[in-house]
């Protein structure tokens, strides 16, 4: 028997609450056909622009956020990442077979120019906007290489004492590094071009993406023994540790929802928040596909964009060598999560 609120009252009963909206579901909203040959690394997001900045081995790709080509960058051997600089209209991208940077308009996409870096395989390239610098952070030279975004002349080198991985920056002259082979994080500041602290990141192994949340002064770096780090980004001191998937090598922060992301290649997407208290806890882990091993979020959509491929079954391993599948051809696409 349906009673009306008004009699529950009249009766001496307090009615119920309504129950708690349901939990918007959280899963693969579209797939972005992009078809193309080459592989791809760091996805760059130019989200005032609605572009997607795709590295796809030997060019870039510029896409628009349905998946239309809306560009190229030729001539960039061994791209790994796009760096953005909307105040000077420039775009750099850290090609790592030619142990170079591109440096492009982003009106145009014209190339401008192609400067040597002063270390080999640069690999996570970084714009430093309150000193107008650009970081190559060189794999195999173990360095980073510091550019003066406006004059592309080198301002100084910067020895890693390992490997660098991916870097980000609170955008006030400070610049944060994962350096992969010795599970540390770098503080740097730009405008001394000096290292000013190196973190443990033990327990995780082998960090490879990196975020930031600014306002709350934390860095989550993602490993490849299926763990995120919380850091201080002030003290260096390891907050926490969470579990994520397997073959990560990707990391985003929303700061309008407070989520962390960690893209894990075995085909699945980590979401992790502070509670009330302060606490981190995974809130979530979404299936994507293998091989959506790097994303970039959008914080004015919230929607996550992690490139990937069809596989073919992989061939026979060589003794000790771990056997890779090929991509499908033309099989490349954009996964958008929500």
């Amino acid at each position: 028997m349906f009673i009306l609120p008004s009699l529950l009252l009249t009766l001496g009963v307090t009615p119920a609450p309504p129950p708690p909206p349901a939990a918007e579901p959280r899963g693969i909203v579209e797939s972005l056909k992009v078809g193309g040959e080459g592989g791809w690394d760091y996805i760059t997001l130019d989200a005032k622009a609605g572009r997607l900045y795709v590295p796809r081995s030997t060019h870039v790709m510029v896409l628009d956020l349905k998946g239309k080509v809306l560009g190229d960058i030729p001539g960039t051997a061994g791209v790994h990442g796009v760096a953005l600089a909307r105040d000077l209209d420039l775009g750099f991208a850290s090609n790592g077979r030619a142990n170079t940077m591109t440096v492009f308009k982003l009106s145009t996409l014209a190339v401008v120019k192609e400067v040597k870096t002063t270390g080999d395989n640069p690999d996570a390239i970084l714009y430093e906007p309150a000193t107008g610098t650009v970081f190559t952070f060189n794999g195999k030279g173990q360095n980073a290489t510091v550019f003066d975004a406006r004059t592309l002349e080198v301002k100084g080198t910067l020895p890693m004492g390992g490997k660098p991985e991916f870097s980000v920056c609170d955008g006030k002259g400070q610049v944060f590094v994962n350096v992969e082979d010795t599970s540390e994080l770098l503080s740097i500041n730009a405008r001394t071009l000096k290292v000013e602290a190196r973190w443990s990141l033990k327990p995780l192994e082998e960090p490879s993406g990196l975020a930031m949340d600014v306002a709350g002064k934390r860095l989550f770096s993602v490993g490849r023994n299926k763990l995120m780090a919380v850091v201080d980004a002030t003290s260096g001191k390891l907050v926490t540790t969470l579990p994520i998937g397997a073959g990560c090598d990707g990391a985003d922060f929303d700061p309008a929802t407070g989520i962390a992301y960690a893209s894990n290649g075995e085909g699945s997407l980590t979401l992790a928040k502070a509670d009330a208290a302060g606490i981190y806890k995974v809130l979530a882990t979404v299936p994507t596909q293998p091989g959506a091993r790097t994303m970039v979020v959008d914080p004015g959509t919230h929607l996550v964009y992690l490139p990937t491929a069809q596989w073919g079954p992989a061939p026979a391993a060589r003794p000790g060598e771990r056997s890779r599948p090929p991509m499908v051809p033309g099989s490349f696409h954009i996964l958008v999560v929500r």
